[in-house]
Formats: structure tokens, sequence, C-alpha cells
């Protein structure tokens, strides 16, 4: 899988709200029209910030540290024992033999309910913590406990004891309305400093930057850095509208891509979290992938719309209501999918047991089924989700570096592979394998296994590790690439 050059660094930010009047305007002509336009922008920040200051906190958490003579393999003398005294004398030289410092992070977080206590952060700020302390903005320290955490939004959320301090919290907005070039306020702290405010745009919305299942961030250009993960991002009104998560940088401080959980997404998880302790998401039971302008004309679709069903799961809900691969879903519960990705988060957010329609796209028109939500959760405990990437049928070659699965209607099209070609397909290369050596890319179908015809990804296993048994060195394959055979030859690594 190709890397972006900038990395994705988490980060954090804070804050609370009330509404202020905060416009100027002035008229601008335009050369072209030759029409007055009004500008609005803020004349200052500093009343709305003073209202919101007292709702945002500074997270540090502490992870539990061993010492490192009580790790797993460390030698264990008698006491009194010569080994003893040298061992002491070694670990001081080392540099070792004061206490352990345990590891922490910083982070930043927000008030959402202050009459019970209740503070939302990012998962990735309180992961694996041991201890976790909020600091309000008169600098004042209070223990908190983790009542609740879920990875795939990177949501947690803590409690103080509201009677040992006055809170005061803020609010969800609504973040499906924003519009690019909304003005937004930030509030966290980064890199340690304390409660420190920045300002911006939205400068995109639902941005897929691969961190999760969910992702639709809000892009903004207010300064986020690290230190700012878990805080709110505010609109003019002193609502929450996101809460900022991750940045794209080079250097690892901010350059002007800061992203945030938006408030439609954090709001059901939060509320989910607090009743239940954990989350409860609706589920489908579908593996669905993007919908391209040759798929959706090979398919008589008028445009490329929808989620194209690669695989269904085993005793899943779609399977109960008929939905089969190749079938494009096109609405759930009357909602369209826009594109593939809106299907996850629509299907997360139905509640779970609601017999919903589905309309899918089969054989040129539309078929509406009947589908009843399940729980993903439960299903994850099951093992369900294991049972859909058994059925999907990838298999692992680590040999080579590559990944393999059956030529299922889904992937034909995927690929443009057409349905005289029998074998096997490359859906995955790693980077620096055998494979990618030798020039093997996703796509590519594996025709013969040591002039052996392929049939499944599980009989190609069995050829190559058959060979690896019999200390061969090599195995020899005829591969196909957009019509194109050859034999190519992979050593064992």
């Amino acid at each position: 899988m190709k890397k972006s050059l900038f990395s994705i660094i988490l980060i954090v930010i804070a804050a609370s709200g009330l509404t202020f009047n905060l416009f100027m305007t002035t008229p601008v002509k335009t050369a072209e029209a030759k029409t007055q336009h009004t500008i609005i922008g803020p004349n200052s920040f500093a009343d709305l910030v003073d209202g919101l200051m007292p709702a945002v906190v500074n997270i540090s958490s502490t992870q539990k540290v061993h010492d490192p003579k009580e790790a797993p393999g460390f030698p264990e003398f008698p006491p009194g024992s010569p080994f003893e005294e040298f061992l002491e004398e070694f670990m001081k030289r080392r540099g070792q033999s004061g206490p352990v410092v345990p590891p922490s992070s910083l982070g930043s977080g927000f008030v959402i309910d202050a009459k019970n206590g209740y503070i939302i952060t990012n998962n990735h700020v309180i992961q694996d913590a041991e201890e976790v302390r909020v600091t309000f903005s008169d600098d004042e320290t209070i223990e908190a406990e983790i009542i609740g955490n879920d990875e795939k939004t990177d949501l947690a959320i803590l409690k103080v004891d509201p009677t040992k301090k006055k809170l005061t919290d803020v609010k969800f907005g609504d973040s499906e309305h924003l519009r690019i070039g909304d003005w937004v306020v930030a509030i966290g702290n980064p890199f340690g400093l304390g409660g420190t405010v920045t300002a911006g745009i939205i400068s995109a919305q639902k941005r897929d930057i691969n961190a999760g299942p969910y992702d639709n961030f809000i892009q903004t250009d207010a300064s986020i850095n690290r230190g700012n993960s878990g805080g709110p991002m505010f609109n003019l009104h002193g609502e929450v509208i996101g809460i900022n998560t991750a940045i794209f940088s080079p250097t690892g401080g901010s350059v002007g891509i800061g992203f945030a959980i938006p408030a439609s997404i954090a709001k059901p998880v939060v509320e989910q979290i607090i009743k239940y302790g954990r989350t409860r998401r609706g589920w489908l039971g579908v593996r669905v992938q993007k919908v391209t302008e040759e798929i959706a004309d090979s398919l008589g679709l008028e445009k490329e719309k929808g989620a194209l069903v690669a695989n269904v799961t085993a005793k899943g809900p779609a399977e109960a209501a008929g939905i089969q691969p190749g079938d494009i879903i096109l609405k759930f519960d009357g909602k369209d999918i826009g594109e593939m990705r809106d299907l996850p988060l629509i299907v997360a957010e139905t509640e779970i047991g609601k017999a919903v329609d589905v309309v899918v796209w089969r054989n040129s028109e539309n078929v509406t089924l009947k589908a009843e939500v399940a729980e993903l959760e439960k299903a994850e405990d099951e093992g369900l989700l294991e049972t859909a990437t058994q059925q999907a049928g990838e298999v692992i070659i680590d040999s080579f570096g590559i990944t393999i699965a059956p030529l299922t209607v889904g992937n034909r099209e995927k690929y443009g592979i057409g349905d005289d070609v029998q074998g096997v397909v490359i859906v995955e290369v790693k980077d620096l394998s055998e494979a990618a050596e030798k020039r093997l890319i996703e796509g590519t179908v594996i025709l013969e296994i040591n002039q052996q015809p392929i049939k499944s990804p599980e009989e190609a296993s069995k050829i190559i590790t058959d060979a690896q048994t019999a200390s061969r060195s090599s195995v020899l394959m005829l591969i196909s690439y957009e019509g194109d055979d050859r034999f190519v030859a992979l050593r064992f690594q």
C-alpha cells in the first residue's frame, strides 16, 4: 500500500460555549461582477473565549512501569548473594539505579456534563493509562476515572467528582450544516503549554484519512499541534462541532492541516458510552467496496454511486435479507448511499433490532429487501466478523509477501478480470517483499504454480507449502495481468 509523504500525528484541543455578536461587515466591489458583496468576519474572539475556557481541561495520563529487575526473564538472586551486589553496581553504571519514571501522555479534553462530571477526550490520550488527571483553567488538578472508550472513533469518556469542583460544560452543535469557510475556534494544550486558543476556518469536510472505519473528518487550518488531541472545535456560537484528533505534518508541528471528528459522529458514541459503558453500533454483515465508473457502467448503473457488496457474512442480517455479492446498495433505511463509505456510518447509527428497507441494484433494476439490523459489538464477540474474512477466502503468503483471494464477482469487477480467466488474484503486495521485487502488483492473477492450475487460495497455499517442505528454493508461477501472461520465479525468503 502506498504511504503518504506526510505522517499522521495524533493531537488535542478543548473548550465551552456561549453566543456573542462578533461580526463586522465591509462592502467590497468585485472587478468582474461590479456588484457589492459583504465580507463577514470576527472583530474579536475574546468574549467567546472567556466563556469557553472554564470547560476546557488539560489531561495527563500515566502508565505503570515495573522495575527492570522485575521484568520477565531477568535473573533473580537470593538476598545477600554477591551476584546481587554485582547486579546493583551494573544497574548504577547503566544509569538505572534511580526510580523508574513511568511514561506519560498529555492531551486535551472538555466537560460535556457538569452535573455528572463527564469529560470527553481522545482514546489515544488515555490508552493503557493507570492514572488520569485533569487540570482546569484555574490550574486545579483532579483525579479522573475512565468510564469507557471507543477505538474505532478514537473517543473516550472520563469522569471527575463534581462535588470536588464547580464545573462548566459545553454542548454539541450542528456539524451537518457546516460550510467550507466558516470560522472555528480551538482551545487546547499544545506541547503541554496549557490553555491555548487558535482560530481558523473549515477547510474541507468528509475527509477520509484512513484512521478508522468511520472516517468523516472536518478539516481546518486552525493551528493544532501535539497535545491538542481530544479538545473541541467550536463554532462562533460556542458549540462543539468537532473534536480535534489528527494532523498532517512533515515536521510534527502545525502546517495548517488539522482534522476533527464531527459532532454528529461523536455525540451518539458519547451517549452510548455514558449509558452502557461501551458502544452499541448497528451491523448489516457485508463487506463493501467503491463503485467505480467502470463498475457502474458494466452493471448498467447510470453513474457511480452506492456500495458494491463484495462479501456477505454467514448468519448475518444481510444473508437473512437475501443480499448477495455483486449487489449495489443504493438506499438503507430511506437514506441514499452516495458513496461506499456512507453505508458503514448510516448502519452504525441505526437502532439495533430495527427492520429497515434496503434498496439494491441487481440485474439492472432496483430490488427492495428487508433487513433487521444487528449489534456490531455482539457480532465481534461471537466471531462472526472473522467468519466474513474467512468467507472472503483471502490467504496471506508470508514467504513472498502477498495476499491472494478467489476470483469472486466483486474481484473480477474491481480488477477488470474476464470470466474466462481462472486462478486467484493478488489483492496486496508488501513493500520490499520478494513479490514486490519481481514487480507483482494488486490485480495480478496467478494461473499456475509449478505447472499446476490454481483454483483457490487454499490450493495455492498448499502447493507453496509443499514446495517449501521439499526444500525447494523457489516456485514457478504463471501469472496474468491485463491479458499479458508470463512466468515468474519467486524465491523463498
